[in-house]
C-alpha cells in the first residue's frame, strides 16, 4: 500500500473517540470528534493549488485529501471548539514511493501552512512527521479493518511540555453512501464540506 491507497481507503465520514495525556500534569482528557475525509486526484484544483503555495511543480502530486473535522474535548473552555479543514498534497520521493512530502494548507498544532514528511510502514502504517515553528508532532494511522481505524501521535513542544494522543476511529458512512437530497444546508455541510476550489478559509 502506498499513501494516496491509504486516503483512499480512509474517505468517508468517521467518529473519533480519543484520549489525551497531558505529560507534565500526568492527567489524561477525554474527547470525540466527527472527521470528513475524500481523496483527491493529482489534478484536482485543491492539489494543484496546494502545490503552487508551496512552490512545488503539481507534475510532482500523485494526489491529495480534502479533511475536516469537528469535536470537543473534556478540559475545553467555552469560547474553545476544535473545528477546522485542510487539504494535503502528496509528493513521494522519486527513489522510495512509499515515502515522501505532505504539503498542507495548514497544520493540526498549529494554523499555517506547513509541509511534513510521510512513510508507510513495514505494516502499512501511515507515518507522519511535522515540525512546526515551536513544536514537532509524529502521528501513527492504522487500519484494523476497512470500518475501524487506529491514530497514535506525540506532540512535543520546544520547552519540553508534550502531549500523547490515541484514538480510535469508526467509520460511520462511505462518501458514496452520503445522501445530500433531504439535508438541510446546515446538515449538508456537516456531512460533506464544500469543496475547496480557490481560496481556503481558517
Amino acid at each position: 500500500m502506498d499513501a494516496m491507497e491509504f486516503f483512499q481507503l480512509s474517505t468517508g465520514k468517521w467518529r473519533s473517540q480519543r484520549t489525551t495525556h497531558h505529560l507534565a500534569f500526568k492527567r489524561s482528557e477525554a474527547g470525540e470528534s466527527e472527521i470528513y475525509v475524500e481523496a483527491l486526484a493529482a489534478d484536482a484544483p485543491q492539489v494543484i493549488e496546494i502545490c503552487q503555495l508551496h512552490q512545488v511543480d503539481p507534475k510532482l502530486a500523485v494526489g491529495g485529501a480534502f479533511v475536516s473535522w469537528e469535536g470537543a474535548m473534556g478540559w475545553d473552555r467555552e469560547e474553545e471548539n476544535h473545528k477546522g479543514s485542510t487539504v494535503f498534497s502528496l509528493i513521494p520521493d522519486a527513489s522510495h514511493p512509499r515515502q515522501g512530502s505532505l504539503l498542507r494548507e495548514r497544520g493540526y498544532a498549529e494554523i499555517v501552512p506547513v509541509a511534513g514528511r510521510y512513510h508507510m510502514d513495514d505494516e502499512d502504517g501511515l507515518v507522519l512527521t511535522t515540525e512546526y515553528e515551536t513544536m514537532s508532532s509524529v502521528e501513527r494511522f492504522w487500519f484494523v479493518s476497512p470500518g475501524l481505524r487506529m491514530r497514535s501521535s506525540t506532540v512535543k513542544r520546544f520547552g519540553g511540555f508534550s502531549t500523547a494522543t490515541f484514538c480510535t476511529e469508526f467509520r460511520v458512512t462511505d462518501a458514496s453512501e452520503i445522501d445530500l437530497t433531504n439535508l438541510s444546508p446546515e446538515q449538508i455541510t456537516a456531512a460533506k464540506p464544500t469543496k475547496y476550489l480557490s481560496f481556503f478559509g481558517g
